[in-house]
């Protein structure tokens, strides 16, 4: 078995930590208040003690066999204070003000937009023009896609970065990503970017000057002679992308070796074990935040580190960068988050959120991946059994963090749903996901779905799913048969699956183009950027003739993009929904109804119900008691109410209907 380093606190560590911080201050007082003011330079120093014991912990374990822990602790403090003391004064500002609410993400009137630069509105200075759109769907929160440079030629969608201090110029430049984000900031917004921490592009300069012999900066990669040491680890890697870009390994002629490339052979993956690397990542991340950033959208986090007889995937140190690397950034500017990205089982996801032994902090925010998935399974099911099985047993995220919740991404669907959960509900895992795979792509008899298959694998019947989310929910065939009744469901699923994101807990994201309920772009084939990759069906351009008739309420659009900004005001008045509270599922009498109480520490409860079914279902009233319920009345709902609906004891819900109650 592979050796895992023990993790744990102990008595020697801390008292280690202890000392090596009492070592650290007395030099370190003097030039912090010098360089920031007294105010500020205690401030500072006060953040570096609270993080310190985890902070330092994280560095030893990971650095202490290659390199003198303490020292390299006080290398990367010196160039937090140089970051803290360059930083912006809006930007101290805000640092403040977070400071005094570090709640400030979790309010319920917080709601996220994500779209690419140039498909939403061509360059950095159009999105700011956009700004004014985006206010209508109650948008607080922009995850603007990757924006660095990328490399020329295929390049993952912008995940191949070839340097991540310069935009892409095909979109700007940084002065048009600070006015940008001071921009928002004016309007009470948020900016996200991806930091892809994994790997970087061929082109990057760190992988060309390695190319041209350069010692130090090939160390910065993980390159090996022969095959002997990486056939040794693919016994135990799984392929990523096995149709474009099979193997782990790619051999390159001027390096003279065969560089580890988990995704494609133009992304080279970073060596985390190099203290060198992680100082080089905290630099780029202090020079973003520089920029104005605020959420730094943590790409492939689960990847960082490698170790044999695995599959490299989750291991502990991934952890320990994460929490160094947020301790640090948080001691330079501290109004600054990360949002882990991390596609891994339900009982692992807490983790990225800092859930360990004991909280160590981590990430601030982590995507809900299986409520995403489990929605997908239930409207083609039209069954709310599993999401209650499968959400049960999803570990509540700790107070000081939370979810974001969304419908779909830029990424396929991938059906992570366990053969436990599904046993859970007398159903067979493998069946129903591949029952999944061909709802979604149009194939199983009677589907309203258009996806297609991404990356299928032949031998295993394995396959993910792309597609619009209006494509998914049947708006292209109810279209194409001009059947009122067909669109009018279609709609309702598209509204349906957003109001459980909005309602479930953490910041809802709303994918672009959802709000016009765009469908699949069937020209993604033509684009030579598209790379035969056709994720790219679901990244449509922002059609904005269509969006100018968001208006008419007789018109797609303006019924979908009315229920989705609806959905932000109706969010934005209840504080059962701000995150960090939390979410518990309830089981109901009618297997396709899903029920769930939410609850914010400060706040009364709200119940919603989710009609998954096509038709008209009730539920027993005892749900009300339940949830906690008294004197209830309809916070909001699909269907207008002028009071709740009760027929005989019994909720009503019409089909593909949700209902949210509150008490009185």
């Amino acid at each position: 078995m592979p050796t895992v380093p023990a993790l744990r606190s102990t008595p020697a560590q801390r008292a280690r930590s202890t000392a090596a911080l009492a070592a650290l201050l007395p030099a370190l007082r003097p030039r912090a208040t010098e360089a920031l003011g007294r105010l500020d330079g205690e401030a500072f120093l006060a953040r570096l003690e609270v993080g310190f014991l985890d902070l330092h912990e994280a560095l030893v374990v990971l650095y202490a066999p290659r390199t003198d822990p303490d020292r390299l602790l006080a290398a990367l403090v010196e160039r937090c204070l140089a970051a803290a003391t360059d930083r912006r004064e809006e930007l101290r500002l805000l640092d403040r003000r977070r400071e005094v609410d570090p709640g400030w993400f979790q309010r319920a009137r917080h709601c996220g937009y994500v779209a690419y630069v140039d498909r939403f509105a061509g360059t950095l200075a159009g999105v700011r023009e956009r700004l004014d759109y985006l206010a209508e769907l109650g948008t607080t929160y922009l995850h603007l896609m990757p924006l660095l440079k990328p490399r020329p030629g295929p390049n993952d969608g912008g995940y191949a970065v070839a340097d991540y201090r310069e935009v892409d110029p095909r979109l700007g430049t940084t002065a048009d990503l600070r006015a940008l984000a001071t921009d928002l900031h004016g309007r009470g917004m948020s900016l996200c970017v991806d930091l892809v921490l994994n790997h970087t592009a061929r082109e990057h300069p760190w992988a060309e000057a390695a190319r041209a012999g350069d010692g130090r900066y090939r160390d910065y990669y993980l390159v090996f002679d022969d095959r002997s040491v990486p056939d040794a680890f693919e016994r135990t890697l799984p392929e990523v992308f096995p149709d474009t870009a099979p193997g782990s390994f790619t051999w390159d002629d001027e390096l003279a070796g065969w560089v580890w490339t988990t995704f494609n052979p133009w992304q080279w993956d970073l060596d985390w074990a190099n203290p060198e690397v992680f100082a080089e990542m905290l630099q780029v991340v202090l020079d973003l935040s520089a920029q104005g950033v605020d959420v730094f959208r943590v790409d492939a986090a689960p990847f960082v580190w490698k170790r044999m007889g695995t599959d490299c995937q989750d291991q502990p140190e991934a952890h320990l960068v994460l929490q160094a690397l947020r301790a640090l950034v948080r001691v330079a500017a501290p109004g600054v988050l990360l949002k882990a990205e991390a596609i891994v089982p339900p009982e692992v996801l807490v983790k990225y959120l800092g859930d360990h032994d004991h909280y160590r902090p981590e990430c601030d925010l982590a995507y809900n991946n299986q409520l995403m998935v489990q929605l997908w399974s239930s409207l083609a099911a039209r069954d709310g059994r599993l999401i209650t099985a499968a959400m049960s047993r999803l570990r509540p995220p700790p107070p000081q963090t939370g979810w974001v919740t969304y419908v779909r991404g830029h990424d396929d669907i991938g059906w992570a749903v366990s053969d436990a959960d599904a046993a859970a509900v007398g159903w067979d895992g493998h069946a129903h996901r591949r029952f999944l795979i061909d709802f979604y792509s149009g194939r199983f008899p009677g589907s309203f779905a258009r996806g297609a298959l991404f990356q299928e694998d032949p031998a295993s019947g394995d396959a993910r799913i792309s597609g619009t989310t209006a494509s998914l929910c049947g708006l292209d065939r109810a279209l194409e048969l001009a059947d009122p009744a067909l669109v009018d469901a279609a709609l309702r699923r598209i509204v349906l699956l957003h109001s459980v994101v909005h309602s479930y807990g953490g910041i809802p994201l709303l994918w672009t183009g959802d709000e016009l309920a765009q469908r699949n772009d069937l020209f993604w084939a033509t684009d030579p950027a598209s790379d035969g990759d056709n994720r790219w069906m679901h990244r449509p351009r922002t059609d904005w003739a269509a969006a100018e008739r968001r208006g008419d309420p007789a018109t797609v659009e303006g019924r979908v993009f009315a229920a989705l900004a609806g959905l932000s005001r109706a969010r934005a008045a209840q504080l059962a929904l701000r995150a960090g509270g939390e979410s518990t599922p309830l089981g109901v009498d009618d297997p396709g109804v899903f029920a769930y109480r939410r609850r914010h520490q400060r706040s009364e409860p709200l119940l919603a119900l989710v009609n998954f079914a096509d038709g008209t279902r009730t539920v027993g009233a005892d749900v009300l008691d339940r949830a906690g319920l008294t004197d209830p009345v309809v916070a909001h709902a699909s269907d207008p109410h002028d009071a709740v609906p009760l027929v005989d004891g019994r909720l009503v819900l019409p089909g593909l209907g949700f209902l949210w109650l509150v008490s009185g």
